[in-house]
């Protein structure tokens, strides 16, 4: 499916995906219009450190580490993006701390990816999440993109109903929100996702501008020192909760003991997940419907490379070949 220039795209999530997507469409000269009933970065996106870490994440992370090749070239898009936004990188690396013990398995992992055996990786980078999706917002309205507060229930082309009854004329609706997705009534694909709470602590305190990786916790510099974050599978409410940010706290002490955690303000987001950890992106079985959502941790890491292929889908261009791997209909395909 092909769409003239011009035509109305909706967007469902103002995340740092959706956000993205949209800057991408209204400089490709689609009406744009994202819907969200959060405020401004009241999401996971606005909650998250702002990791942009292939390595790491494929350390960390048993989901993504065979994804190490494509996260690297989701990063090398972020040169360019952040530059045309004005979007600071901070590009001194993360630095593995701990016991000799995890240390040794830290090195072990790195030789199984085929990276030395270092105690700091400068692969991986970090931007500030809210000062970041602020600046894609107002890029994305100079180049004509609305943002509207509404949470979409229903799409058929030509008709997008807001569960307000609101009803507006799109030719397309893109899904890139969260966990309000997953029981499919919007697109079939959605229902493999799953959800997963996460919980940062923002505390003063100073890491110098290296973010600093232990065993079962980061503290990222910033504004204010975050230390993250847990990983709640099957998860989707956004209440603190202390028993599940105990042994984040204890993992912080052990790396910074003069770190006062106990006036930590917590902070909850909440992201989705597909069974690979890559987000789904392309067409749906529902007509008119786009997906790019469930990027796991990785929403900040992909946003530039999702916007890229959603263009790319709705422009009828050539695709990135990383499209195959991210397909939205890759696991109906698997089970066909």
């Amino acid at each position: 499916m092909k769409l003239h220039s011009g035509a109305r795209v909706a967007v469902a999530g103002a995340g740092a995906l959706g956000t993205a997507v949209a800057l991408r469409l209204a400089r490709a000269c689609f009406k744009v219009t994202v819907f969200d009933p959060a405020a401004p970065g009241d999401n996971a996106s606005g909650v998250a450190a702002g990791m942009l870490a292939p390595v790491s994440e494929a350390l960390f992370d048993p989901a993504s580490r065979g994804h190490l090749a494509i996260m690297r070239r989701a990063r090398d898009l972020w040169a360019t993006f952040a530059l045309e936004l004005n979007i600071p990188l901070a590009r001194a690396g993360v630095r593995f701390e701990g016991s000799e013990a995890w240390r040794g398995e830290v090195g072990a992992r790195l030789a199984a990816l085929g990276l030395p055996d270092t105690d700091v990786t400068t692969e991986d980078w970090r931007l500030e999440a809210q000062p970041a999706l602020a600046a894609m917002r107002v890029a994305a309205e100079a180049a004509g993109a609305r943002f509207e507060t509404g949470v979409v229930e229903a799409f058929a082309p030509g008709a997008l109903t807001l569960a307000d009854g609101r009803t507006e004329a799109f030719d397309v609706l893109v899904l890139a929100t969260g966990p309000g997705l997953r029981d499919g009534h919007l697109a079939p694909e959605t229902k493999v996702l799953a959800p997963i709470k996460g919980q940062i602590l923002r505390v003063s305190g100073e890491v110098g501008n290296v973010v600093v990786r232990g065993e079962g916790v980061y503290l990222a510099p910033g504004e204010d020192l975050a230390i993250g974050a847990t990983m709640e599978v099957g998860r989707d409410d956004l209440a603190p909760d202390a028993s599940a940010t105990r042994g984040l706290r204890a993992a912080a002490w052990g790396l910074r003991p003069d770190l006062d955690l106990d006036a930590a303000k917590v902070e909850v987001g909440v992201r989705v997940t597909t069974p690979d950890g890559l987000p789904l992106v392309g067409w749906s079985r529902t007509p008119g419907v786009m997906l790019a959502v469930g990027a796991r941790r990785n929403g900040w890491l992909f946003a530039p490379l999702v916007a890229d292929m959603v263009a790319a889908y709705l422009n009828g261009d050539n695709l990135d070949p990383d499209a195959i791997a991210m397909d939205a209909r890759r696991f109906e395909k698997s089970e066909a």
